[in-house]
This record gives C-alpha cells, structure tokens and sequence, in this order.
C-alpha cells in the first residue's frame, strides 16, 4: 500500500473534497490533525479489509496515529503473509 493509496481511500471514506493536507506532504501529520476522526478511519479500515485482505485489529488501527504508520502496519501485514 502507499500512501496514495491510502490517501485516496481515506477521502473517499470521509467523503471530503480533497481540500485536506496532502499524505505526501505530511505523512507524520496525525490523522486528527488532518481532519479524519475514529469514523473515517474505520470506514477506512474496512476498505482495507475488503480490497487488500488485511485484517487489522481495532487496537491496531489506533495505534496507527499517522498515514506513514498505517501504510506500514498494512505493508508489514501483507510481506508476513
């Protein structure tokens, strides 16, 4: 996953417009910062789910507070499978 990938999920999730801070830009930048709450984010995690077969925990997904390390736990998840 990358964060492009990650990125265009997550405004879809939102439904926003795209008007947010680019993951590119910020990729350390929390997800509050941003303007995504716990919904958007487990909206996202059921995308996640569904289009890369990743399950990842509720705890785990919290503990992902950033784009950077989202993308990482789900690349982590899929090199280990």
């Amino acid at each position: 996953m990358t964060l492009s990938a990650l990125e265009q999920i997550m405004h879809t999730c939102a439904g926003d417009d795209e008007s947010t801070d680019s993951f590119q830009q910020a990729p350390e930048r929390p997800f509050a910062d941003l303007g995504y709450d716990s919904l958007a984010l487990l909206e996202t995690q059921s995308v996640i789910r569904r289009e890369y077969g990743v399950d990842l925990s509720e705890q785990a997904l919290s503990e992902a507070e950033t784009p950077q390390q989202l993308v990482d736990l789900v690349n982590r998840w899929l090199s280990a499978a």
